[in-house]
């Protein structure tokens, strides 16, 4: 098959690509290199099975022409990450609505199958933990900027359930819970990349406000397998899925994990997140998914154990440093 994957050149995309190379298919990317990385593609560069367009979603004309191509789309491209969310709140709302908006509707017209991916963080603040599929979307005020990302994501979705109601647009949604592993990138945020870098230095390992706040989290490919395995299930379609672990951890075990596999010296500290990020920050207490509609679809579950994830992310970073 010939697949369109944008935002293929990020951490998420990159892995995908990489996976649908290997099992034989022709693979075009589209990517603006805002948060993504050419490092992160440079063993398939040469690869005749593969090509790139740096380029932007926004940019319809290309777009189009690229949709056109493919026999399938997997829709990665987005603002992600809390800093670059919190420092560009336009982007991360224009971005992420008209640009899946762009990718829908040229989907729409030449009938071309799409699987979006979208967010955990469109729960935000509800406390009825784990998180269903239907359960209610609970948004901060306006003033905290963070919730403008939830908020498109929202939009996204709204806009693809309607493109598949009423123009019959086969496409497939999924809320990605804390995906890591190998690339992912400590500068937008990222919890685990960067308590393993700051534990291979040797630096404080910095833990935002009391370190009581749960996650769960799940390695990359795990999370790559089941979207390729989801797009073959016509029962997927039409649908918003979980996607993710559901073993919780608190970010301060995290950190005590972290650093003991490492061997790290590092002191962990505490920090108030506001101090870095400005008033435009909040946390959620919790954040786990329901994963029995995935389950019972395509018989997921997470292959990889946190402490797989952590050593294969302090063996990337340690080649890296």
């Amino acid at each position: 098959m010939k697949f369109l994957v944008t935002g293929g050149c990020g951490f998420i995309g990159s892995h995908l690509v990489e996976k649908l190379i290997e099992e034989g298919n022709y693979v075009e990317v589209i990517d603006d290199l805002s948060t993504g990385s050419l490092d992160n593609v440079s063993s398939f560069l040469n690869n005749s099975n593969f090509s790139l367009v740096i380029d932007t979603i926004l940019n319809y004309p290309i777009l189009e022409e690229l949709v056109k191509k493919a026999d399938f789309v997997f829709h990665l491209a987005a603002v992600v990450g809390v800093k670059r969310v919190l420092e560009n709140p336009i982007d991360s709302i224009v971005i992420n609505v008209e640009g899946t908006h762009n990718i829908l509707k040229a989907c729409a017209k030449f009938n071309k199958r799409v699987l979006l991916t979208s967010t955990s963080e469109i729960y935000g603040k509800n406390k009825n933990v784990p998180f269903s599929e239907d359960a209610d979307i609970v948004i901060g005020t306006t003033t905290k900027k963070r919730w403008g990302y939830a908020c498109a994501k929202a939009l996204d979705e709204f806009l693809a359930l309607g493109y598949f109601e009423k123009k019959g647009l086969p496409v497939i949604i999924v809320r990605l819970f804390n995906t890591v592993g190998p690339r992912q990138s400590d500068r937008y945020g990222m919890v685990l990349p960067r308590f393993v870098k700051q534990a291979l230095t040797n630096s404080p390992i910095t833990v935002f406000g009391s370190g009581n706040q749960t996650r769960c989290f799940v390695h990359v490919k795990d999370v790559v397998d089941a979207l390729i395995k989801l797009i073959k299930k016509e029962e997927a379609y039409g649908e918003v899925l979980n996607l993710g672990s559901d073993k919780e951890i608190t970010i301060r075990e995290l950190a005590e994990m972290v650093k003991k596999i490492s061997g790290s010296n590092s002191q962990i500290i505490y920090v108030n997140p506001k101090d870095l990020y400005n008033e435009g920050f909040e946390d959620m207490e919790r954040r786990a998914p329901d994963i029995s509609k995935v389950k019972k679809l395509i018989g997921f579950t997470p292959k990889y154990t946190l402490e797989d994830i952590i050593r294969e992310v302090m063996e990337y970073y340690r080649n890296r440093l």
